[in-house]
């Protein structure tokens, strides 16, 4: 399994089919920069092409989750043993630099934890605040303290919410409703997150979120893979399109996966009334 150190997060398993990913900034909150960013996208592409896990927990060090981007604008200096690949220059701050940034690493992050071919869960205490609060909404699950804070509140500084939040927000809460919480600058609990529908579960102690973050990521890990990774493209998908170009990009799905060993082993164990089990090799999954 792809794991190690990077700048400003680690890569390590939880067993045989999870991995995490910890941000590791406790002192910035977890705050991201452009370094991390292109590390964490070289990461999930190395994750993506490592046929062991099936989910990945997105985490933070300390009492955060990850309080956004670190705005002072100032990388750390990173042991230069870590990171796959040298510092890269980031571009001036005029227009130019602030579009190349966005769109080679800010953006392209959203993309990246959106359309990972494995499932993830987002695992969320303190601080869950503008890139922080995009990467968790990306994963397929969210689990939350119910102390935490949530919200993008970067109107606060004068900034737009770039890497992609308010599309996300609008996904979730639609779009009068994610208007409002941008523009009313709104950093809510774990609880009200839950009840808004940004977060599938919380838990009230740090114990507990770490407990039944692992334990949904093994309940997810156990299902057949390809058909879990089908379902949610498919989800997502038809949240952009038609209900009609949604039933046939299900219909395509469905020619590969009910063919595949995991289905007829989950038709087989039906038969005999036995509970499914998938194995745990690809091939099987």
């Amino acid at each position: 399994m792809f794991t190690g150190n990077f700048r400003g997060f680690s890569v390590a398993p939880v067993d045989d089919d999870v991995v995490a990913v910890t941000f590791e900034r406790p002192e910035k909150k977890n705050g991201l920069t452009y370094d991390m960013k292109r590390d964490l996208i070289e990461v999930l592409q190395q994750i993506q092409m490592d046929p062991q896990p099936a989910v990945v927990i997105f985490k933070g060090e300390g009492d955060s989750f990850c309080a956004g981007d670190d705005i002072t604008g100032r990388e750390p200096e990173y042991d230069e043993s870590l990171g796959l690949a040298p510092p890269i220059n980031h571009g001036g701050f005029d227009h130019e630099g602030v579009y190349g940034r966005l769109r080679t690493w800010s953006q392209p992050l959203t993309l990246a934890v959106r359309e990972l071919d494995k499932l993830t869960i987002a695992s969320l205490q303190g601080f869950v605040i503008q890139s922080g609060l995009t990467v968790a909404l990306a994963c397929d699950m969210r689990v939350a303290r119910a102390s935490a804070r949530l919200g993008s509140a970067t109107l606060r500084f004068g900034f737009l919410p770039d890497e992609g939040g308010h599309a996300l927000l609008t996904q979730y809460l639609g779009a009068p409703r994610a208007l409002a919480f941008l523009l009313r600058k709104e950093i809510v609990t774990g609880r009200e997150a839950y009840e808004l529908g940004l977060v599938t579960e919380i838990v009230e102690s740090q114990d507990d979120l770490e407990a039944r973050t692992i334990e949904l990521a093994k309940e997810l890990a156990s299902l057949p893979r390809f058909a879990a990774r089908m379902v949610k493209h498919a989800t997502y998908a038809a949240a952009e399109t038609s209900l009609a170009t949604a039933m046939r990009d299900i219909a395509l799905r469905t020619v590969v996966a009910d063919h595949l060993p995991a289905a007829r082993e989950g038709r087989h164990d039906f038969v005999e009334k036995r509970k499914p089990n998938f194995g745990t090799s690809e091939g099987q999954k």
